[in-house]
């Protein structure tokens, strides 16, 4: 039996860590006004309840290519939802009804999908506004301190590309507007907290100038 999901903020709830999506972090949003699914997470009994439980799902969002599950297919039938993805990664669901989008979606009202390419080429982050929450997807993952950087990994697309999409989310966003992160891995370098607070200040105080330099890592 998988570990029941964990709410991290009023309206946010995270699920464990999914082996079929690398041990990536799957999360529901609630009430805004309709549920979203960011990424795929381990479609277990409990995991179907607790989602079922809390109304209707109108998106699944695929933040880059490992969020997707093994299971993509039978959450979107049993859900009755759409699957939104970047348009360059769109070819990964072949027989899939998909929404695509090419630098912005809107979602609803109070959440956007932004394109973030880099980690893969059709990475994307989702954004909150009630809370000022940015869903990276791995696009900024949590470091050993728990602090959200860009990592350089043997999967990564395309690294300057990716530094470019940090810039850019500095440039979107304010201290204001994005107040929280959550990550889609590494989650157990939050020792618990499930999210990274004062978001806009943590990634202002990177330089893309210097990581570009960066050594592939974990």
């Amino acid at each position: 039996m998988s570990k029941a999901a964990q709410q991290v903020l009023d309206s946010i709830f995270a699920f464990s860590p999914n082996r079929e999506t690398l041990g990536g972090t799957a999360y529901l949003i609630v009430g805004n006004p309709w549920n979203i699914l960011v990424d795929c997470p381990a479609w277990t009994p409990e995991n179907q309840s607790f989602i079922t439980r809390h109304g209707q799902v109108k998106w699944l969002v695929i933040t880059h290519r490992q969020g997707i599950g093994a299971h993509v297919a039978q959450i979107q039938q049993s859900l009755g939802c759409q699957i939104a993805i970047q348009e360059q990664e769109a070819y990964l669901l072949p027989n899939l009804a998909v929404t695509t989008f090419q630098e912005r979606l809107r979602l609803s009202e109070d959440s956007d999908l932004l394109w973030t390419p880099g980690y893969s080429p059709g990475s994307a982050c989702c954004y909150d506004r009630r809370d000022g929450v940015l869903f990276t997807g791995r696009h900024l993952l949590p470091n050993q301190q728990g602090h959200p950087v860009p990592l350089r990994t043997a999967k990564t697309f395309h690294w300057p590309r990716q530094l470019r999409s940090l810039e850019a989310l500095r440039t979107h966003f304010t201290a204001e507007t994005l107040r929280f992160i959550c990550p889609g891995a590494n989650t157990g370098f939050l020792r618990g907290r499930r999210i990274i607070d004062q978001a806009y200040q943590a990634i202002s105080t990177l330089h893309p100038a210097e990581l570009l330099q960066a050594e592939i890592g974990f």
